[in-house]
């Protein structure tokens, strides 16, 4: 494979640096496992603080799972829910409902009760494999008005091996299996693993139900295939030119699709290991790396922000990792630049939704973003192999806007879901002309790179002018003494809307709400500068990084 150059435009090169379309897989999930496990038996599949799992272990867990399921009735297309942290057992339940034929349901560890119900009952899940502590506070109370009939009980220290790291696990104590419930690794211990429990699908049946976010109405199961999902672990594996001696440093949230495609997915493509640490803390991520050298990763900006903050990050502590990708949320120019000159490592951005399975864009490898000249923001990157990308415009969306003109990103190829669990009205509307509306607004230059301005319903109108929150983010973030910022309009008697900031200070670091208003107001525009500023001791984020904007508008909202 030739290798990019990044002085030269990625349109004269990009046919020699990666093909165009990638080929669709051949294999399910469980099959490319199995191939694995095959190939390189004794290689780690799993790093977990001082424990390692090979790739024959975790193969021979999952057909254990399988044949579990297979005693229990669980059918090809049946749903099996996952309620855990970054723990080895989420491993061996994906690839253990893979191999049986069914579909995973990934459930946020952060579900209280109602959050709960409501993701079981419209999944239709019948088995529950949750972590002891969840199912103690959460699920126990909740399991009978759901449609599940088998729950599963694991504990975080149950693959672990001699070091536990007293900082992550001090409140974690072992216990037998809970009254009703399935003890994971002793129920699994005890079976003779059948290898006929493995049902054979086609790579287009579903594999996973991640549901979106609910920034409107309830959330959605985005239905993905195995082929959707190999088909971007390829890409990974492609783009970031991936062997066995990578390692990744998997810190994205398994229950998430950047986590199950970019961490689980990859690692198995590339025959290489995932480190795992349980759930992110910036301190032992860095031991992690010291300790593992994982090679790769792809994260949300908040967790290069929470590693380069941190008291005890050195200049080498990222040295291992020479393949950084960040997506999920923007990345501001001055962050990429700063996390450059800390750890030497620069971080390529990647662009993608749950219903894309990760990535349809990014910035080709070995390339530096380009910075949109208009509103200062960091591109994307390109359209990946085999995504056809459109810009529609926003009134109008059968007409495609000009290079230079912000648009709304439909997107079409082999990476995209195909619809919504039980939703067909939902459906329908996200796709217009077989292209998926993802309801962000971008731009596109002359060379073919992307620049996403903001979400499609956060565009702020003041007097009369549009302000994307992502570009006085970004502005935000040149100040020094700003950590985090998120932006949201606020009602205004006289401009119909105006802009308020909410943004969170470094450790250590001073300034007054009036010091960052006149910052921003010597940056941009007069009606774009916050006339509002709150500084909050963190700005609410999901797990995933995204800051929650709705969150903030519903505390306005309700003053």
């Amino acid at each position: 494979m030739a290798t990019f150059d990044p002085a030269k435009p990625w349109t004269k090169q990009y046919a020699n640096y990666v093909p165009n379309v990638l080929p669709l897989p051949t294999q399910t999930m469980a099959d490319i496992l199995e191939e694995t496990a095959r190939a390189v038996p004794d290689a780690p599949a799993i790093h977990y603080f001082d424990a390692t799992i090979s790739y024959r272990e975790l193969d021979e867990l999952a057909t254990r799972f399988s044949t579990l399921l297979a005693s229990w009735g669980i059918d090809r297309g049946d749903r099996v829910a996952m309620y855990l942290q970054n723990v080895p057992q989420a491993f061996v339940v994906l690839y253990g409902v893979w191999k049986r034929g069914a579909a995973v349901v990934p459930l946020n560890p952060m579900f209280k009760d109602k959050e709960l119900t409501y993701h079981l009952n419209d999944s239709g899940a019948r088995v529950l494999v949750a972590l002891e502590s969840l199912y103690d506070t959460v699920a126990k109370d909740v399991i009978k008005a759901t449609s599940v009939e088998k729950v599963i009980t694991t504990n975080e220290l149950d693959m672990l091996g001699p070091g536990v790291p007293a900082k992550v696990f001090a409140t974690s104590i072992k216990r037998p299996a809970v009254a009703g419930t399935f003890d994971l690794l002793e129920t699994l211990a005890a079976l003779t693993p059948d290898p006929k429990s493995q049902i054979e699908v086609e790579t287009t049946e579903l594999a996973s139900l991640g549901y979106t976010s609910g920034t409107t109405g309830q959330p959605k199961g985005a239905m993905s295939s195995h082929s959707n999902i190999a088909y971007n672990a390829n890409f990974y594996r492609v783009w970031l030119q991936m062997t066995d001696r990578d390692s990744v440093l998997g810190v994205a949230p398994l229950f998430h699709i950047t986590g199950m495609v970019a961490h689980v997915a990859v690692a198995a493509v590339a025959r290489c290991p995932v480190v795992l640490g349980y759930r992110f803390d910036a301190e032992v991520t860095l031991d992690l790396i010291a300790k593992w050298k994982p090679t790769m990763t792809v994260a949300s900006i908040t967790v290069f922000l929470a590693l380069m903050n941190h008291p005890s990050a050195k200049a080498d502590s990222l040295r291992s990792i020479t393949k950084a990708m960040s997506g999920g949320a923007p990345v501001a120019p001055s962050i990429a630049d700063r996390f450059e000159q800390q750890f030497g490592v620069y971080i390529h951005n990647v662009y993608g939704l749950t219903e894309s399975n990760s990535p349809t864009h990014a910035v080709p490898w070995g390339a530096r973003s380009p910075v949109d000249p208009m509103t200062g923001a960091l591109s994307v990157g390109v359209p990946i192999p085999g995504c056809d990308v459109r810009l529609l415009n926003m009134e109008n969306p059968t007409v495609e806007v000009a290079a230079g003109e912000a648009g709304e990103i439909a997107d079409r190829g082999p990476m995209i879901f195909s619809g919504y669990w039980n939703k067909p009205e939902a459906t329908e509307k996200a796709f217009s002309d077989g292209y998926f509306m993802t309801g962000d607004v971008a731009t596109r230059n002359d060379d073919g790179y992307y620049f996403v301005v903001d979400r499609k319903k956060d565009m702020i109108i003041v007097s009369g002018y549009k302000v994307w929150p992502r570009e006085v983010e970004d502005t935000l973030y040149m100040h020094p003494a700003v950590k985090e910022a998120a932006v949201i309009g606020v009602p205004d008697e006289y401009r119909g809307e105006t802009v308020k900031a909410f943004v969170s200070l470094k450790a250590g670091m001073t300034a007054t709400t009036d010091e960052i208003i006149e910052f921003c107001k010597s940056k941009i525009a007069a009606y774009k500068y916050p006339r509002q500023l709150e500084i909050v001791d963190e700005v609410p984020k999901t797990v995933t990084g995204k800051f929650l904007r709705r969150v903030l508008r519903d505390r306005e909202g309700s003053k």
